[in-house]
C-alpha cells in the first residue's frame, strides 16, 4: 500500500436536504408517505438483522495468525495485533469501529465500506478512518476503478475496500440488499402504518339508532345531551336505562388486525427479510429459539461476512506471505456450561488440552499447579506415563 495521501480537510459536506411546504389533508399524506420511497435504514426488521451481524462480528476476537510446517498455525501476539484488535482508531473502540464498518458495508455503503489508513512517519499504522459513505464514489477506469472521497481520488491499493454481493459486470463492487429488499420493506411498512391507523382511530363497538323525528337528534347539541342523558353511567358496570321508543342498540365488532391479516403478511415479511440476510427467523421476533440453527448461523452466514474482512485485511495490511487475519467465533456459539465442562473433559483425558485451558473456557484464573498434560485414570503427569508399575513387570498383591 502506497504512503499517505493528504486528505482534504474540506471535502464537500453531504448533499442537503430540501424541505418543501404542501397542503392536504391527513388521509391524503398517509398514503403519499406511505407508497413513496422508504430507505432500508428506515425499516426496523431490515436494521435488526444487520444489528445482528454488527454487534456479532465486532464481538470477536481478531488474531493475528502465522503458518507452521506443522499440522496447525499459530497466534501472533505484536504491536501490529494489538494495533487492529484493541485500537484501530484514535476516536472509538475496537468494536465501534468494526460495527461501523458491517453496518455500512451492509446497509449505508450499498455492499460496499471504505476505510483510510493514516501511516505515521516512520511507516507504521497510526490510524484506520471510515470514511462517509454518503462522500464515497467508485468510478470505472480502463483495467479497473478508482475511489473518489470528496476532492481526493484513491487506487484500491490506498484504501481497505470491503464489499459483499459483488456486481456480475463489476465484481470488485458490492451491490447490497437494496434492490431484493424493496417490495419487502413497502409492505412492512404499509403494515405499520395501518396499524397505528387503527391504534390512533379505533371503530366504535356501539351503535346506537334513534328515532330521527326526535328534536334533540336534529342538532349536535342534541346528539350529544341525549348520549349524556342515557348512555352515560357514572359507575363502571352500571346498567343503562333508555326509552324503548326512542332507541336501539346495537354492538358490533370492529375491524380488527387479524380481518385484515395484517398479523399473517407482517409475519411472512419477516420471515422474507430474515430470509434474504440469512437471520433465523426468531431473531426478529418470529418462532422460537433454537440452538443448532442459530450455531449453524455462526458457523456459515457471520463467519462468511467475516471472511470478507479477513481478507481485505490480509491482502492490504499484512506484506509477509506467512501471516493472515482471522476472527475467533468460539465465543459466539450457543453452549451451556454442561456441554463445555463435558468437551474441556474429553480433551483433557485425551492429552489435547491442559486444564488451564479448560478452566479459560469457563471464565475461571489458571492455576499454576495445572499446567501439566495428564492423561489415562489416574491422570499421571505426561512425563511420568513410563513410570506405572504394570508397564515395568510390578502390579503383585506386594506392590
Amino acid at each position: 500500500m502506497s504512503k499517505n495521501k493528504k486528505l482534504n480537510n474540506n471535502t464537500r459536506d453531504a448533499p442537503q436536504k430540501r424541505n418543501f411546504v404542501g397542503l392536504c389533508t391527513m388521509d391524503a399524506y398517509n398514503i403519499l408517505t406511505t407508497s413513496g420511497y422508504t430507505r432500508l435504514s428506515n425499516c426496523p426488521e431490515v436494521k435488526m438483522c444487520v444489528d445482528i451481524y454488527a454487534d456479532l462480528i465486532s464481538s470477536m476476537t481478531l488474531y493475528l495468525m502465522q503458518n507452521t510446517d506443522k499440522e496447525g498455525d499459530i497466534r501472533v501476539k505484536n504491536a501490529l495485533s494489538r494495533k487492529l484488535d484493541i485500537e484501530p482508531n484514535n476516536l472509538m473502540t475496537r468494536k465501534a469501529w468494526m460495527y461501523n464498518i458491517v453496518w455500512t458495508m451492509m446497509l449505508e455503503g450499498n455492499g460496499n465500506q471504505v476505510t483510510y489508513v493514516r501511516y505515521s512517519p516512520d511507516g507504521y499504522i497510526e490510524n484506520l478512518e471510515p470514511l462517509k459513505p454518503s462522500q464515497v464514489c467508485f468510478e470505472d477506469i480502463p483495467g479497473g476503478y478508482q475511489i473518489r472521497y470528496g476532492g481526493v481520488t484513491f487506487s484500491p491499493d490506498e484504501v481497505l475496500h470491503f464489499a459483499i454481493n459483488p456486481d456480475p459486470e463489476k465484481p470488485w463492487i458490492g451491490t447490497g440488499y437494496k434492490t431484493v429488499l424493496k417490495d419487502v420493506v413497502k409492505g412492512l411498512k404499509q403494515a405499520s402504518t395501518t396499524k397505528q391507523a387503527l391504534m390512533e382511530s379505533p371503530s366504535p363497538s356501539i351503535i346506537v339508532k334513534v328515532d330521527g323525528l326526535t328534536e334533540e337528534f336534529s342538532s349536535k347539541e342534541g346528539r350529544k345531551k341525549l348520549s349524556e342523558q342515557y348512555l352515560d353511567a357514572s359507575e363502571n358496570g352500571r346498567p343503562w336505562f333508555i326509552p324503548a321508543d326512542m332507541f336501539q342498540v346495537n354492538q358490533v365488532k370492529p375491524l380488527t388486525l387479524n380481518d385484515l391479516a395484517i398479523s399473517s403478511n407482517l409475519e411472512i415479511d419477516k420471515r422474507t427479510v430474515a430470509g434474504i440476510f440469512g437471520v433465523p427467523p426468531f431473531l426478529v421476533g418470529v418462532g422460537d429459539f433454537n440452538a443448532e440453527e442459530y450455531n449453524n448461523f455462526i458457523g456459515s452466514k457471520i463467519l462468511g461476512k467475516a471472511k470478507v474482512i479477513e481478507q481485505e485485511l490480509t491482502r492490504k495490511l499484512l506484506y509477509a506471505p506467512d501471516l493472515y487475519w482471522r476472527f475467533n467465533p468460539r465465543s459466539l456459539y450457543s453452549y451451556s456450561l454442561p456441554d463445555i465442562v463435558s468437551a474441556g473433559s474429553a480433551m483433557v483425558d485425551r492429552m489435547a488440552m491442559r486444564r488451564n485451558e479448560w478452566r479459560d473456557w469457563i471464565g475461571m484464573s489458571p492455576d499454576p499447579e495445572m499446567d501439566k498434560l495428564l492423561a489415562l485414570e489416574n491422570y499421571l503427569p505426561a512425563d511420568r506415563l513410563g513410570d506405572q508399575k504394570k508397564l515395568n513387570g510390578g502390579g503383585g498383591d506386594d506392590e
